[in-house]
């Protein structure tokens, strides 16, 4: 018998009903369409309004709802519930217990993975652990952000970023060699002070001052980030490819955290991929943090063959990076 692999079997996705174009932001902060567009390839992104719904596990759940009406599977039949996010509903109340009992797991045991945009890429890894021990069959994977939650929509340089979306993907036992094939993933705590949000953890409890100081939203500075991402995305990616000997005729599909174009366009240049292999979304959803990478696969699967070589990249606030190479389980 062959080595168990931990492969992808099925996939959901959710984006809120409300768009926010770039024309709306104009109204809103100094900024317009022509500007967005070329440096970030953003032009719309979805945001959660309350009459819709409230908080990250809803965006959770309606990404596992299409996942088990897809895959048609019992929920009770999953194991363990791994919500990737950067916004959980509460800092104290797993947000993954919730959805788990809300979608009807009630024999999985829940936990929240927080590594900023990277949580999801994280999280591929540690359902794939669970996996290979032997133990677990069905692990669900949930990447999903209410990143209108915590963005200031005065700060024209993270306002034009962000929009609200989630996927979900589950991960089963593969004796065909299918599946998570490596992974290459890093972190740099120095980099907390380029991006993140100063109040609402331990470090910087709630009080009145850090309210009316603004100090719950995020802050980044932009052209730090932008060089740390560019550089770091593209040198994973390209490690990954070295590490198993793939060159760009190898490679399916690269599958990049929707951050910005520009960021997207210089890894699958190092890469040496042409746009027709590379996914992207971030002209309709811009960057929805976790859940960028689930909701590439569910807007591309109908693409996707059995075998297909896919190298995801990503990068977040931390800083935390990294890659994971996989191969396609299903058509």
């Amino acid at each position: 018998m062959g080595k168990t692999t931990a492969a992808i079997t099925a996939v959901g996705g959710y984006v809120p009903e409300f768009v926010l174009t770039n024309k709306m932001l104009e109204e809103m902060v100094d900024t317009n369409d022509d500007w967005i567009v070329s440096r970030t390839g953003i032009r719309e992104r979805r945001i959660l309004k309350p009459e819709e719904g409230e908080g990250t596990s809803y965006l959770g759940i309606k990404a596992a709802e299409d996942l088990i009406r897809k895959k048609n599977i019992d929920p009770k039949e999953i194991d363990l519930v791994i919500v990737a996010t950067a916004t959980p509903d509460s800092m104290v109340a797993s947000t993954a217990a919730y959805i788990a009992s809300e979608i009807g797991a009630d024999n999985a045991f829940a936990y929240d993975l927080l590594a900023a945009c990277s949580s999801f890429l994280f999280g591929m890894s540690s359902a794939a652990s669970y996996i290979q021990s032997g133990k677990y069959k069905k692990v669900l994977l949930v990447g999903a952000d209410k990143m209108s939650s915590i963005i200031d929509y005065t700060d024209r340089t993270t306002c034009i970023i962000f929009g609200d979306g989630a996927g979900a993907v589950l991960f089963e036992p593969n004796d065909e060699g299918l599946g998570l094939q490596d992974e290459y993933l890093r972190a740099d705590g120095s980099g907390r002070q380029y991006l993140g949000m100063d109040a609402g953890g331990s470090l910087m409890p709630a009080t009145e001052e850090t309210v009316k100081n603004r100090k719950h939203y995020i802050y980044q500075d932009g052209k730090t980030v932008f060089k740390f991402a560019v550089s770091n995305m593209a040198d994973v990616a390209e490690r990954i490819m070295q590490q198993n000997n793939l060159d760009h005729n190898d490679v399916s599909w690269l599958v990049p955290h929707q951050a910005n174009k520009r960021i997207i366009d210089a890894t699958a240049n190092r890469m040496g991929l042409d746009n027709s292999k590379v996914m992207m979304n971030i002209q309709r959803y811009g960057n929805t943090t976790s859940g960028t990478l689930p909701l590439l696969l569910s807007d591309y699967e109908k693409q996707l063959k059995k075998g297909d070589k896919l190298v995801f990249a990503a990068f977040g606030g931390g800083f935390t990076w990294g890659s994971v190479y996989l191969t396609w389980a299903y058509n």
